[in-house]
């Protein structure tokens, strides 16, 4: 079974779904409109960030914290793996039963901007790409025609399906954009070998690349599509793949949009279907983080990240990890060496490049963001979606 496969059923008992929300403004859970806000930008803000995560066990009491938002009744019912954090304002949020949210105001009201049919055929959207409040690119993973692309022009009134997936070997987990234009996406090994689609127009059509200049596949190997960070881009032409299942997690890079690949193993807890790379983010073309670690409930993550300062050809296991898996990791804007990581047992900071990772909140998420203008956001399970904000 795919390491994707294995991830549709770990999914928290949801909520009851209620009726489609209207776009009515609601409150942040975390206070009244106006008590928080997001964080300063540059050096103050990537300070208070630092900050929050000075020691275990402080929730989060000094700089900046999650604040959660009210997402709404059906959102309850879904879990939130694919997110897009445009700035502090504007966030899209897709999940599983077909929900796709968007907030143009911080989160304070969001609205419900599905795929039409999405809900009724029970698509699992788990990764989308955003560029700005109107225009998203989105992707339902699974096994043959389940994995589609969709894209929306128009903040997602209306919705086009630019793929949809012939060959029933192939089970899509992540995609990633370099720029408006150019993007790719991956599937599960095919006849031995991870696949890679490809668009140079925005998302509007796609074709499959050349298997040619990708390295074989270990026994088991696959990708996680648990939070839409296992194929991520930095700059116009370097992208990154994690892997998981196999005897060895692994990071593969290219430097050419995906029609070459080299291979690297990373440091992170393999050899079971359970256990890899979940998520990498890149600050620029050398400095990477990758998490990830086992993720069946109670099972230890005893070194769930690493870090690679030379485009991912080496890593190197954190000196302190986070304490258990993690699924999400993004670098915050300011500061050069800040980034968070989250999973279903909390979020952790790192002020040190990855070397360090110290606890910030418990709260359960599974995908983390973070805008140009310092906006980072996070999604999770029940409809969870919270911005970080100054307490």
């Amino acid at each position: 079974m795919a390491a994707a496969a294995l991830l549709v059923g770990v999914v928290a008992a949801p909520a009851q779904a209620g009726p489609e929300p209207g776009g009515a403004a609601t409150t942040a859970a975390a206070g009244t409109a106006g008590e928080l806000e997001a964080p300063a930008a540059g050096a103050e803000g990537a300070a208070a960030l630092a900050e929050a995560g000075t020691g275990p066990g402080r929730q989060g009491r000094h700089g900046v914290a999650w604040a959660l938002k009210e997402t709404g009744e059906r959102a309850a019912g879904s879990r939130f793996r694919g997110l897009a954090a445009v700035s502090r304002t504007t966030a899209w949020a897709a999940g599983s039963k077909g929900v796709v949210l968007r907030t143009v105001d911080g989160g304070r009201s969001w609205r419900d901007v599905s795929p039409p049919g999405a809900a009724a055929e029970g698509l699992e959207l788990r990764d989308i790409e955003a560029f700005d409040a109107r225009r998203a690119v989105a992707l339902s993973i699974g096994e043959g025609e389940a994995s589609r692309v969709l894209r929306t022009e128009d903040g997602g009134a209306t919705w086009t399906e630019t793929f949809r997936n012939p060959d029933p070997r192939a089970f899509y987990d992540c995609l990633t954009f370099f720029d408006s234009r150019h993007g790719l996406a991956m599937s599960d090994p095919v006849d031995g070998r991870f696949r890679i689609l490809s668009t140079d127009d925005g998302g509007r059509s796609w074709r499959v690349l050349p298997a040619s200049g990708m390295p074989d596949a270990l026994p088991g190997e696959a990708g996680f599509a648990a939070s839409g960070q296992c194929l991520v881009a930095a700059g116009p032409r370097d992208v990154w793949l994690a892997t998981g299942g196999g005897a060895t997690a692994r990071v593969l890079h290219s430097a050419d949009r995906g029609l070459t690949w080299r291979v690297a193993a990373s440091t992170l807890p393999a050899g079971d279907p359970a256990r890899g790379v979940f998520a990498l983010a890149f600050r620029d073309r050398t400095k990477g983080i990758a998490v990830g670690g086992d993720y069946r409930t109670g099972e230890a993550s005893p070194q769930a990240a690493a870090r690679s300062t030379d485009g991912g050809r080496t890593w190197r296991s954190a000196e302190t990890p986070p304490p258990a898996y993690r699924s999400g990791a993004a670098w915050y804007p300011y500061g050069t060496d800040t980034a968070l990581a989250v999973g279903p047992t909390g979020t952790d900071v790192t002020a040190d490049g990855g070397r360090t990772w110290r606890p910030l909140e418990t709260g359960s998420f599974d995908t983390v963001d973070c805008a140009p203008d310092g906006g980072c956001w996070a999604a999770g399970e029940k409809g969870r979606v919270a911005r970080l904000e100054r307490r």
